[in-house]
């Protein structure tokens, strides 16, 4: 029998694969990777760049500005789409290359799905070194994508055409799979990618990628409803996972029908709307007073899909009941078992389908007095969150809160916002009031400074009916403005709303508490004595981010902010609001951390404030424990 083939670029070949390949979950069909982004140098060219002219026509093309970013919009974007879509990320060799590695591991920390494909140093090397190639003595098969590895799900360097077969296939394999997801990345050597061979049709045939719901054990459910019945006090702190499952729908029901409290990681917060009866708020270090006093007495905490990172558990200091156990709903065995839980190994949608049918036949409920007393305490928390919103003079410049006050009251449940570092996060986990499931776009796994503008472009990009904001400090935004050019080049008409408090507020506030007086968290000028407490920087923001294309608003008290966020709200192209933030202690600011955060303190130091500040730690380091 002969095969049919076709001689193509091993470029031209991974293409033409990427452009039939599909997802499908619950009936819904998507193209796995709907475009590719690029940034053209000598590695990459002559081969994925003259593939992408190849078809064009099938595979659209996103030109960026900087290849971190590039991956932090494939990330939005792959998100927004429930991980069943995704982009590809193209670059050159050498620094096009070791740019790719933060934004890989923001997405495999998120496990978020993105395939990257750096070009990389000649396979055959008929010249040794070329540009850009790093030389290590005692290894003639390694190169700087090897700093990929450890932050991607899945590597592969191909080294020969016929490599690609297997190494595309398990790309896409890993992609798809919502337990291994998140960064793919398949090295692709300059010469290589320019190379002709003749390949199977099949290879090219169109091939759909069933993203699995597994149900549960019989036994670990069994378990799981008698832990559930078993306990006076559950709280539920949904994770990212709820999310990525679209299990929002079934955690509703699972509430409703249980009562049972349902709190949110920075991750998993919207999986239930902030008016649901049930939605206790934001859980951990940046959460709630009302989660957090129900965590500290909880005797069951049902994870589901969390992770459990040290913000979530106050760094081991937040479930404080001697009797606590964990139930761990997710479909990773190894976040299944952490906390000593009992695992519940499912789809989050699935799982708390059969949880919920099984408690419905023993028609489980919680006390009448558990309802009554988180109801209550979360309204005290509404009111606290009403004082921080409320500006009684409309005419001075805002706090931080009032700015996310102003925006939580202009938007409604079609509007996204983005955001991942920096003081807000802190914030908008305490304070904004999650209207949809997908309002609300923290990427807090990773934390990287720099996300939200290319990220908010990807989100656009998936949504494009969806009014998308980008939350950005100044320390953020200075890190990462390029994208804004992308933004302007393909009229993706993003809200970028760009707070101005000259420094690193959030690192700020940390480093006071440490016992490091602020140093060189400031946006300021140098004093005499070595530290950064001079006058402010005289650094427009603003006109910074109008020469790059951008159409900026300025607002300069809190009348100015609500009419500038309502006129970019109603932009058709990108659109960005200014604002300088008032810091004084005169203003009303966030409530303080509901829970503690471990970051070690000097053991020894001369000056007062770290002296007290270590006192402290050692006061919070003794209430630590271990589940077990």
């Amino acid at each position: 029998m002969t095969t049919s083939t076709t001689r193509l670029t091993v470029a031209q070949a991974l293409l033409r694969f990427l452009t039939a390949q599909y997802t499908e979950r619950d009936g819904e069909r998507r193209r796995l990777i709907a475009a590719t982004w690029g940034i053209f140098g000598h590695g990459n060219v002559a081969g994925l760049g003259q593939a992408l002219v190849e078809y064009a026509d099938a595979m659209p093309f996103h030109q960026g500005r900087n290849e971190q970013s590039m991956v932090h919009a494939a990330v939005g974007y792959a998100r927004q789409s429930g991980r069943l879509s995704a982009h590809a990320v193209t670059t050159s060799i050498g620094p096009g290359a070791t740019n790719l590695v933060t934004g890989a591991a923001l997405a495999t920390v998120n496990h978020l799905p993105v395939l990257l494909l750096p070009g990389d140093v000649f396979a055959t090397r008929p010249a040794d070194p070329v540009l850009q190639q790093l030389e290590v003595p005692y290894a003639g098969d390694l190169s700087v994508n090897d700093t990929l590895r450890p932050v991607s799900r899945y590597f592969d360097r191909i080294t020969r055409p016929e490599q690609l077969i297997p190494g595309a296939l398990q790309a896409m394999r890993v992609l798809t799979d919502p337990v291994e997801t998140g960064a793919v990345t398949l090295a692709l050597p300059q010469d290589v990618q320019a190379e002709a061979f003749d390949w199977p049709e099949e290879f090219f045939a169109e091939r759909v990628w069933t993203v699995r719901r597994p149900g549960a054990d019989p036994a670990e459910l069994a378990a799981a409803v008698g832990a559930v019945r078993a306990a006076r006090r559950p709280l539920v702190i949904a994770g990212g996972g709820v999310h990525h499952s679209r299990a929002e729908e079934g955690l509703a029901e699972f509430a409703a029908a249980t009562r049972i409290p349902v709190a949110s990681t920075q991750a998993g917060k919207g999986s239930l709307r902030h008016d649901h009866p049930q939605d206790v708020g934001g859980v951990g270090h940046t959460g709630t007073a009302t989660a957090d006093e129900l965590a500290r007495t909880a005797d069951l905490v049902i994870g589901v899909g969390t992770r459990y990172s040290d913000f979530t558990t106050a760094s081991g200091t937040l479930f404080e009941n001697p009797d606590v156990r964990f139930l761990n709903l997710n479909i990773a065995p190894f976040d299944g078992h952490k906390l000593a839980g009992l695992p519940l190994v499912a789809d989050a949608r699935s799982g708390l389908a059969e949880l919920t049918e099984a408690l419905a036949r023993h028609g489980h409920t919680v006390s009448d007095a558990y309802v009554t007393e988180y109801t209550e305490d979360k309204e005290r928390w509404e009111q606290r969150v009403d004082a921080c919103f409320e500006a009684d003079e409309p005419d001075v410049r805002p706090s931080q809160p009032q700015v996310i006050g102003a925006l939580d009251a202009l938007v409604d449940e079609s509007d996204i916002i983005v955001n991942a570092a920096g003081s807000l996060p802190g914030d908008l986990h305490k304070l904004w009031r999650a209207r949809s499931r997908d309002q609300y776009h923290l990427e807090y796994g990773y934390s990287c400074m720099g996300y939200e503008i290319p990220a908010a472009i990807g989100v656009k990009l998936a949504a494009p009916e969806r009014n998308v904001w980008a939350l950005v400090g100044d320390g953020t935004y200075l890190m990462m403005p390029t994208e804004i050019v992308t933004a302007v080049q393909e009229g993706i008409a993003i809200k970028v709303l760009l707070v101005q408090n000259h420094g690193y507020a959030s690192i700020g506030g940390l480093s006071e508490s440490v016992g490091a007086e602020r140093f060189g968290t400031a946006y300021r000028y140098p004093t005499g004595e070595g530290t950064l407490t001079g006058a402010p920087l005289p650094v427009d923001l603003a006109a910074n981010a109008a020469s790059l294309g951008m159409r900026v608003l300025r607002a300069k008290t809190v009348r100015d902010l609500r009419t500038a966020l309502a006129e970019a709200r109603a932009a058709d192209t990108p659109t960005c609001v200014y604002v300088e933030t008032e810091t004084s202690d005169t203003v009303s600011g966030a409530p303080p951390a509901q829970a503690w955060w471990d970051v070690p303190v000097a053991e020894t130091a001369t000056r007062p404030s770290a002296v007290k500040a270590r006192e402290l730690y050692e006061r919070h380091v003794s209430t630590r424990r271990r589940h077990l």
